[in-house]
């Protein structure tokens, strides 16, 4: 039996820690891992509370991300309940196995500490990876801070191992502006923590010999669209009844209420940010800014990116004149993955408003104040003019002159 840590009321953790505490705190039996900047303090504080004899469970340490995932796999489809941690280029291992995870309806939860892709190296945020696993299959939430990290890590095991949807979850956070930034987190206590995620019910577990099953089977043409279709639509179209709900019994419990779409100051706001992870945080400061000079600004985020929150996307965008989509990755001569989604959404939309992309933060580049100051007053000019007075895609705080592709 697990030892039950004491945990104060408010403690100060960073991401890591706080997504490491409700791991522990889901009472995992296996995390297989490969540490990578800037996830490793994941899954190392798991590895130190399973010494000091907090957790009843396993950890594998193995030679690469790819076994890393490989061996959730394994684990997962034997019965437990299954997570681990990665970055980057780890991630960018992990992906053929992602599929894999999906694929069979394995409920395992990933830790994804967000960090731009080489070349060149780079240790430091952007949502490089986030975008290169957003179609994999599985469930992705979006953190903007350390309390939401470890809010999230709770709800993505309820989702995940819900018979009903049974797929896999990634919780985002930004790299060391969200990971390595000590903040007040409230935490619960190890006992409502545990009951509220619940004890891990089995599905079709390859230990249980007297109920044989198979997982990963060839199909080809005669199948593997039917199993395709029925995973996009009746698990994962069909997963935002069970996160909707997941997230009212976390609001019932403490108070914190988690959407798919986040908004503020959108009430009547004219002009618009749509963001990903921490820069929602900025926005929003920046706003307030904004609408003490007359202008009004208001900011949406993505709680929940896949599966993406089409209605959601409409209805906050729905009166607004100009919009700015940010891109925290480089788009390699097309418009930014998030651009895209949110300018298909308001193409069904009555309002069509000014749409534009900016591309800001690669490789850890401070998004500034400054920065979201500018984007504001073009979007002004923007809903003046009933049509862009800027290019459709531009690079903000990039050193030198200014660049854009459209």
């Amino acid at each position: 039996m697990a030892e039950i840590m004491e945990l104060n009321e408010v403690e100060v953790w960073d991401g890591n820690m706080a997504a490491s505490q409700a791991m522990r705190q889901a009472q995992i039996d296996v995390v297989a891992a490969y540490p990578i900047t800037p996830s490793t303090p994941i899954v190392q504080n798991y590895a130190q509370f399973l010494a000091d004899g907090y957790i009843d469970g396993e950890f594998v340490m193995v030679e690469s991300e790819h076994a890393a995932m490989s061996g959730c796999v394994g684990a997962s489809a034997a019965g437990g309940r299954v997570a681990t941690a990665t970055s980057s280029q780890g991630f960018a291992l992990m992906v053929e196995v992602l599929y894999q995870a999906s694929g069979m309806r394995l409920p395992i939860v990933l830790n994804v500490v967000n960090r731009a892709l080489a070349a060149p190296l780079n240790v430091n945020g952007d949502h490089s990876d986030m975008y290169l696993g957003r179609d994999a299959g599985w469930i992705n939430l979006c953190t903007f801070n350390p309390q939401e990290a470890y809010d999230l890590n709770l709800c993505a095991f309820k989702i995940a191992e819900d018979h009903d949807v049974r797929l896999p979850v990634m919780v985002h956070q930004d790299g060391f502006i969200s990971s390595h930034t000590a903040q007040n987190v409230r935490p619960l206590s190890d006992e409502v923590a545990y009951n509220f995620i619940g004890d891990f019910k089995p599905l079709n577990s390859m230990l249980e010999p007297k109920k044989p099953v198979t997982y990963g089977v060839q199909t080809e043409e005669d199948w593997h669209f039917e199993h395709k279709a029925r995973q996009h639509h009746d698990l994962m179209v069909n997963s935002v009844t069970v996160i909707e709900k997941v997230f009212s019994e976390f609001k019932e419990l403490t108070g914190r209420e988690y959407k798919f779409v986040e908004t503020y100051n959108m009430e009547d706001a004219e002009v618009a940010i749509v963001a990903l992870g921490t820069s929602y945080e900025s926005a929003k400061y920046t706003s307030d800014i904004m609408r003490s000079e007359g202008i009004k600004a208001g900011v949406v985020a993505l709680r929940v990116l896949r599966p993406y929150p089409h209605e959601q996307i409409l209805k906050a965008l729905e009166n607004v004149k100009a919009v700015a989509v940010l891109d925290r990755s480089s788009p390699n001569g097309a418009f930014g993955a998030l651009y895209n989604e949110v300018v298909a959404s308001m193409y069904q939309s009555n309002n069509r408003p000014i749409v534009t992309n900016y591309i800001y933060g690669l490789g850890g580049r401070d998004f500034t104040l400054e920065d979201i100051k500018t984007i504001y007053l073009e979007l002004v000019e923007n809903a003046k003019a009933n049509k862009p007075t800027t290019p459709l895609q531009q690079f903000i705080g990039l050193r030198g002159p200014k660049l854009s592709f459209f």
